[in-house]
């Protein structure tokens, strides 16, 4: 097995994912490495959230290979796990602890202890601008600070791959506009590996790469201006529903 120096930060291999005659994932196969940011871009129903939860472990494939870090999530799913943090597209917050409360909760299913995570979790919520909510009810919080909270709750741990799973849905385009934004420059600082689920075209124009996924297959692994020219488009939009379009019959 590979060890985490020469790994690449994420791999997938040939994953396939079937729920009876439907192939919700159908032979997907790429790399991340650290510190890139990559936009699965997707309609509904194009597999985005079968392949993160394959990702995450919730789900095993059929067939096929996934590693974190050079740890195989079925033979060392531990390690792989540990060297993961998601922001689910679903809030996962306890509306009634407080900011501090629940990011303490998490740190504990990580087995930090508290004396580790407070500096951890005072540091986090500094640079994310939520200083002054620590001890706020989440259920204060505007849509966007909840997600700021959930993004710190997933970096609590150091992990090296970081899955966001359409983690705009039911933000406003400000609020969007600054989630990604945090995204990209924490991923170069971090060299934390993004893989950014999302439907919109408008959030993948800064990615390092755009993942197009249809039916369960890649349709390209490209950089967002090479899927622009190639689809001889004027716009991620125009490209994606060009390429798309050709696959629906």
């Amino acid at each position: 097995m590979a060890t985490d120096g020469g790994a690449p930060a994420l791999l997938l291999d040939s994953v396939v994912k079937t729920y009876g005659a439907i192939r919700a994932v159908d032979g997907v196969s790429f790399t991340a490495a650290p510190g890139e940011f990559i936009a699965l871009l997707g309609p509904n129903g194009a597999g985005k959230t079968t392949l993160f939860q394959l990702l995450s472990g919730l789900f095993v494939p059929d067939s096929g290979q996934i590693e974190i870090m050079g740890h195989d999530m079925l033979r060392d799913p531990v390690p792989a796990l540990a060297k993961l943090g998601i922001v689910f597209q679903q809030p996962t917050l306890d509306l009634e602890l407080t900011v501090t409360g629940n990011l303490l909760f998490h740190a504990g299913l990580h087995g930090i202890s508290r004396a580790v995570a407070k500096p951890r979790i005072e540091a986090e919520l500094k640079r994310l601008g939520l200083a002054e909510r620590a001890q706020d009810k989440a259920a204060q919080l505007s849509g966007g600070n909840r997600r700021r909270v959930e993004l710190a709750r997933a970096l609590l741990h150091a992990p090296r791959v970081l899955l966001m799973d359409e983690a705009t849905v039911g933000l406003d385009p400000a609020s969007r506009g600054d989630l990604l934004k945090l995204i990209l420059t924490m991923r170069a600082e971090r060299s934390v590996a993004v893989l950014w689920a999302t439907h919109l075209c408008d959030e993948v124009a800064d990615a390092d790469r755009v993942i197009v996924l249809h039916r369960g297959k890649v349709l390209a692994d490209t950089t967002p201006a090479r899927f622009v020219k190639d689809a001889g488009a004027a716009t991620v939009e125009q490209a994606f529903l060009a390429i798309t379009a050709a696959t629906a019959a």
